[in-house]
């Protein structure tokens, strides 16, 4: 099986790369070689490379800063996703769109399913929403796959952000009131193969539509960073004090959900993949920063 990633750098490619096993052929690929934002580009890529299937990887990812750079989060986030869409359909070649949690507005009272009602509450949700209505309206073997809460070894994420502020700091002042569910980019990558595999394999039109994949079990970012610390500690690594605050103590120019926890059953039910526990990948990607030294963060 040949899959192409478009989003070379960001942390979802990297783990994909480091995950893929010998049987598959990853390419991926990113700017200038291709430009999703280009459908030539998009249309050389399908064609030199051939794949069985694209996995979309590439995002605006800057909640905040998209509040006031609009039409750059459009343009990644929806506009690009719409041609490579349409580029796959035509060459009838299935597409895995990564999308979010930011979809939701937080408001529910329990995890939220592929089919709960959207209300994105700022300019990066909403990209990200109409990409998805882009996807699933122009290429019929599609499925868009939510996640929430990403960090890995590489890139920037919270979990790196800690360690580094750890390593200056004696107390870290974290949201405890928005909860979701932390999701290892490696642990996301494998289930992204996986189906890879299953629909490329068996084909199935009852198998293409949305899901949601994240990590098993809730915390808040307060929960998370106080695991990383102890980790951390127990390898003598930066370690800090977490003062929980609320969201109020931390404004942003954008309101996160307070609610992004995922509903994950779809997934598991239909292709049998459940995420491991977040405790668990995020000891494994702490460990393996304190292990690579501060050179990592």
């Amino acid at each position: 099986m040949k899959l192409l990633v478009i989003g070379r750098t960001g942390q979802v490619a990297q783990a994909l790369l480091e995950t893929a096993p010998a049987d598959i052929t990853l390419v991926a690929k990113g700017r200038p070689e291709l430009d999703i934002l280009n459908t030539a580009s998009i249309a050389a890529a399908l064609d030199l490379d051939a794949p069985d299937l694209v996995i979309n990887a590439s995002a605006y990812t800057a909640v905040d800063a998209a509040e006031s750079d609009a039409a750059a989060a459009t343009a990644l986030n929806a506009t690009g996703p719409a041609d490579l869409a349409r580029a796959t359909a035509a060459r009838s070649i299935p597409l895995i769109h990564i999308s979010t949690d930011y979809v939701f507005d937080g408001a529910s009272d329990r995890p939220y399913r592929e089919d709960d009602p959207v209300s994105p509450l700022g300019v990066y949700g909403r990209s990200k929403l109409e990409g998805e209505h882009a996807v699933a309206a122009l290429n019929p073997q599609h499925l868009i796959v939510r996640t929430a809460w990403v960090y890995s070894p590489v890139g920037k994420n919270f979990v790196k952000t800690m360690l580094r502020l750890a390593a200056d700091r004696e107390e870290v002042s974290v949201v405890s009131d928005q909860i979701g569910n932390p999701t290892s980019a490696h642990a996301l990558a494998e289930a992204l193969l996986q189906m890879a595999r299953r629909v490329t394999q068996q084909p199935d039109a009852s198998l293409f539509g949305t899901y949601h994949a994240s990590g098993t079990g809730e915390a808040s970012w307060a929960d998370l960073a106080e695991h990383v610390f102890a980790v951390s500690s127990s390898l003598s690594g930066p370690q800090a004090r977490v003062r929980r605050i609320p969201s109020s103590g931390y404004p942003t120019p954008v309101t996160r959900p307070a609610n992004s926890r995922l509903d994950c059953s779809k997934l598991q039910q239909t292709f049998g993949n459940r995420l491991p526990a977040w405790q668990e990948s995020a000891t494994d990607v702490t460990t393996r920063l304190i292990k690579e030294g501060s050179d990592s963060l």
